[in-house]
């Protein structure tokens, strides 16, 4: 492994807490009752690894920065009966909770550092802060990063697409990198822009031209750490891992991640493992040095058996402590639960939730007198439920509650649009209603219906997407805009974060708007201030006990 070595940096304690010093702030889902996952606790484990190459890997840990700690202490366990052992992240690791939100993914890589990670690819939450972010944090990466299907403007892949790792007994594994081109519509446009994801039939090209040029380097091995899950709603348009094992030759075993699926192999048997989200387990891959292949793989569930590294653990309390600080004091009081759940719930469905961080949003421009260009009764507000993170339990309600909710930093925008654009962009963020999708749209000063029975008309892909705009409006009917008639050549001012406003997720129709400003206002901020001024510091049964009534399924 002398290759992969020199990716690798030893970091002592004092350096990591120095470093994390000095930055300053700035669910498991089953596939299909079919796929099945091999489980081990710690104990089960072989008693000699001799003779053995291990890949220990992880996906979607979402900020879970204390079991890194578990991590490092099993790729020592393992390492120390016998095995060469390489550590891998399939991404998903710069954004979920405060701890690395805070300085936009950068403490995150402080975590992998520290714990050792040797090689990782990216996932779309990498690309949350903006591609700059993303450089930045990966300068500060003792570990080698590759994406093969992610290109500049001139055409260039952004990372080095694979990597080739020699252990010391010879094993060549060949890595390539994959990222799901989901990315296009699930990052904010306007900070990818120039950047271009291989999607559809391309992804299996560049997947395929990589793949190739691994085997005529002599690789034993050819593993992909892809990014592409395998949601149903990636199957359309063919970006799961199993259509991409389906379509290109030469893959011996795909890490996959991005669904947060807990599995060993795909439906069908497929070569494909998964680790599910936030470190609940580890993926473990056993190589036999001899005979060149896989000889088993499985998950280690990292609970209480799990002992702790404490060098890592140390870096981890550091860091909890000094957001913990700043983050955990309280800032009101909810006399009810608030529904931030994935579905049932916001990407479903109203929920109150969503009626609390839309009214935020639009309260926090209507609040300036005159800031708008349109009466306020032509002022709505909408947010995407995939960008609403977390529920909220009655009780004490502290900033990184409310940062866990929205953590991805987009700040408060501000479009004006025709009422046929609200309408579009409407249709298709509830084309597959009841089923879930991250642009489903909590709103404020709306009142629509979605007929659920009636077929979504799928028209032509919106540019770089992988939605659709709708051929006709069938589904979506709007009843009232602020308790007046809804008119189609009307403007309104739509308030919305700059992701859906540069035309993320399902929202293409509004990245087009001429006319649109962005307030600078983080989000998260903005709701902040709506519950300590607005509420007076208390959500109140009476405000949001119930759903508003502002969407209606049918």
């Amino acid at each position: 492994m002398k290759k992969l070595q020199g990716f690798k940096r030893v970091i002592t304690l004092v350096l990591a807490l120095a470093m994390v010093v000095t930055m300053g702030f700035m669910p498991v889902k089953a596939y299909a009752a079919e796929t099945k996952a091999d489980v081990k606790s710690v104990a089960e484990l072989p008693k000699s690894f001799e003779g053995k190459t291990v890949i220990v890997h992880t996906n979607d840990v979402h900020g879970q920065i204390d079991k890194y700690s578990q991590v490092a202490a099993l790729r020592n366990e393992i390492r120390a009966r016998g095995a060469e052992v390489i550590l891998a992240d399939i991404g998903d690791f710069s954004q979920g909770t405060a701890y690395v939100s805070t300085t936009k993914g950068l403490y995150a890589v402080t975590m992998m550092n520290a714990a050792g990670y040797d090689i990782a690819t990216l996932g779309n939450h990498e690309f949350d802060y903006g591609y700059e972010q993303l450089k930045t944090n990966l300068a500060r990466a003792h570990f080698k990063v590759i994406c093969a299907n992610v290109f500049d403007k001139k055409g260039n892949p952004i990372l080095d697409p694979t990597y080739v790792a020699t252990t010391a007994s010879g094993l060549k594994i060949g890595f390539i990198g994959l990222e799901t081109p989901e990315t296009q519509t699930k990052v904010n446009p306007a900070l990818i822009k120039g950047i271009k994801f291989a999607s559809k039939s391309e992804l299996y090209t560049s997947a395929q031209t990589q793949i190739d040029a691994l085997k005529a380097q002599g690789v034993d091995l050819v593993i992909c750490l892809g990014h592409l899950g395998v949601d149903a709603e990636s199957a359309a348009d063919g970006h799961r891992s199993t259509d991409l094992l389906a379509n290109t030759t030469g893959i011996d075993l795909f890490l996959d991640g991005h669904s947060h699926t807990v599995m060993t192999e795909g439906e069908n048997g497929e070569a494909v493992t998964s680790t599910g989200t936030k470190l609940e387990y580890a993926g473990v891959v056993v190589i036999d040095n001899a005979t060149k292949k896989v000889e088993s793989k499985y998950l280690v569930k990292l609970d209480d058996g799990v002992l702790k590294d404490e060098g890592v653990e140390a870096v981890s309390k550091t860091i909890t402590d000094l957001v913990d600080a700043e983050y955990s004091v309280e800032l009101a009081k909810s006399d009810i639960d608030l529904n931030g759940k994935k579905a049932p719930g916001v990407r479903t469905e109203e929920t109150n939730l969503g009626d609390l961080i839309a009214d935020g949003l639009k309260w926090s421009v209507t609040k300036e007198k005159g800031a708008l260009t349109v009466p306020e009764d032509h002022v709505v507000a909408i947010t995407n439920g995939g960008g609403i993170r977390a529920s909220i339990n009655a009780g004490s309600v502290t900033k990184k509650d409310i940062n866990t909710v929205l953590p991805f930093g987009n700040t408060v925008a501000v479009i004006y649009v025709k009422g046929s654009v609200l309408l579009e962009a409407l249709e298709a963020s509830t084309y597959c209603t009841p089923d879930a999708v991250g642009g489903f749209p909590q709103v404020s000063g709306i009142k629509f219906t979605v007929d659920t029975k009636v077929p979504f008309a799928q028209g032509e892909a919106y540019p770089d997407s992988t939605y659709y705009k709708p051929a006709s409006i069938n589904r979506v009917t709007i009843q009232s805009i602020n308790g007046k008639p809804f008119k189609a050549d009307d403007t309104y001012a739509v308030v919305t974060n700059n992701f859906v406003a540069a035309g993320g997720d399902t929202y293409y129709a509004f990245g087009s708007a001429v006319n649109q400003f962005d307030t600078g206002i983080v989000m998260d901020e903005a709701v902040m201030d709506y519950v300590n001024t607005q509420l007076g510091g208390r959500v109140k049964a009476s405000d949001y006990g119930e759903v508003k009534g502002n969407i209606t399924l049918k």
